[in-house]
């Protein structure tokens, strides 16, 4: 089956990230593009002024006139779009069905791993685009330098986040696959480690003959996947945060910069030159070299590859400082998973050395809390001072077996409470917070409300 068998093409969630790439690019490639979501946020409201019509709400009748029904992987079966289509003989058709499509004809460099895929697929971009490669990309958020998460080009890459929820990255053929690392999440999908780990595993063998896989070396599960690669007779490309044996890309003299990060690139053993981040952090040190890997790999230069990586000004929602206000800084993070929140608390303390930092934090999912509850409760020791929020359910059911307060209540820090809702998170704040104070909102939810309210307030 070719894409070019469909004409007018309907998006059943079209608000969420991976969706709303997907209609960009094929608005780019000249489809007529609609959808619907459950509400309108930010990203819906970017789609409507580029011209896509996006319903709020589903209902049978949005689907009028169109061939094809794409629904993201949160949707339900029974939804009433889903039913429509099926009963009018409409081709439905799931994310991971149609990235094959999509993605077909194109030499295809995907990006995978628990965390820094989006940010590593960011930098990826940037630097191609800097570079005039014009590639075809799909990023899991907003790129602030670039103003979209997506875009259809003229050149044969198509750059791509590869998504481990319910498999979606085993639809993809790289030629070019990046692991960042492999850390256990998504309980609802996968039912222990082992079960990620294997799909990881599968993902790997995707890997298009005489293709490349960039791993990082610091992660036992993906320096382990690039081992096993490599024994069978695949390219493998290491970096890491220090020089090791078969290491290809380290960087040196990791310290905070001007606006971010500053470190020295060294490649196969030679420093190349100094590398001027735009975010902060030791961890995009390492994303930056994923991305230098990658870009070497397809015969970009190291000068014009660091003038690109310094252009990449970070993604939405990924350390965004969402504005000051009477010396009070807020800046909000995806950051969702246990090692994800210890990293961007050390960037914030780089970032912001000798400011109080308040981590205002909104558990995602129920499952998720269960799987990882221990690791949640040691999480926090970056932060002086710690707001729970009221979980955030997503897709999930809260059955009552878990709680924020429960959360509060167990965990291993000295200055913690818990909210009963964003509102008054954003109270409590509002009485609290003096000048110098950094707020940091954390969570893959809707907690950044709490930190545009706040600054509303003040």
């Amino acid at each position: 089956m070719l894409l070019a068998t469909f004409h007018h093409i309907h998006i059943v969630g079209i608000g969420g990230a991976g969706m709303s790439a997907i209609a960009r690019v094929l608005r780019g490639r000249g489809f007529a593009v609609q959808g619907s979501d459950r509400s309108a946020g930010r990203l819906v409201a970017a789609l409507r002024d580029e011209g896509i019509p996006v319903a709020i709400g589903h209902a049978a009748e949005n689907i009028a006139g169109t061939d094809l029904v794409l629904a993201s992987s949160a949707v339900p079966e029974d939804n009433p779009e889903l039913a429509a289509a099926r009963a009018q003989g409409i081709r439905v058709m799931r994310r991971p069905e149609f990235l094959p499509l999509l993605t077909a004809g194109y030499d295809v460099i995907a990006v995978a791993g628990a965390h820094g895929k989006t940010t590593v697929t960011g930098m990826l971009t940037t630097i191609l685009l800097a570079a005039g490669r014009d590639p075809t990309y799909i990023i899991g958020g907003v790129v602030n330098n670039l103003g979209t998460n997506a875009h259809a080009g003229q050149g044969p890459l198509f750059v791509i986040e590869a998504d481990e929820y319910r498999n979606t990255f085993l639809a993809l053929e790289p030629q070019i696959a990046v692991i960042t690392n492999v850390e256990y999440d998504h309980p609802d999908c996968f039912p222990n480690a082992r079960m990620l780990r294997l799909a990881f595993g599968d993902f790997v063998e995707r890997i298009r003959a005489g293709g490349a896989l960039v791993a990082c070396y610091d992660d036992p599960v993906a320096h382990a996947l690039g081992a096993s690669f490599h024994a069978n007779g695949g390219r493998l490309l290491l970096y890491g945060k220090r020089p090791a044996a078969g290491v290809a890309w380290c960087a040196e003299d990791i310290r905070p910069g001007e606006r971010g990060s500053d470190f020295v690139a060294v490649h196969e053993g030679q420093p190349l030159g100094t590398v001027r981040l735009q975010v902060p952090g030791a961890h995009n040190a390492v994303n930056a070299l994923a991305a230098l890997a990658v870009v070497t790999e397809l015969g970009v230069p190291f000068d014009a590859a660091r003038a690109g990586l310094e252009q990449f000004a970070g993604t939405a929602r990924r350390f965004e400082v969402l504005g000051e206000a009477q010396g009070v800084v807020v800046v909000d993070d995806y950051a969702h998973h246990p090692t994800q929140i210890r990293a961007v608390l050390a960037a914030a303390r780089q970032r912001y050395p000798g400011h109080r930092l308040i981590a205002v934090w909104q558990p995602h999912t129920f499952s998720r809390v269960q799987a990882l509850w221990d690791d949640f409760l040691t999480s926090f020791a970056g932060a002086d001072e710690v707001l729970v929020l009221p979980i955030y359910a997503a897709r999930e059911v809260d059955d009552g077996s878990v709680s924020h307060q429960q959360l509060a209540d167990q965990m291993r820090h000295p200055a913690v409470a818990a909210a009963a809702s964003l509102e008054a998170a954003t109270q409590a704040l509002a009485a609290e917070v003096r000048p110098g104070d950094v707020v940091l909102l954390l969570g893959a939810g809707d907690e950044y409300l709490v930190g545009e309210r706040l600054l509303e307030k003040m």
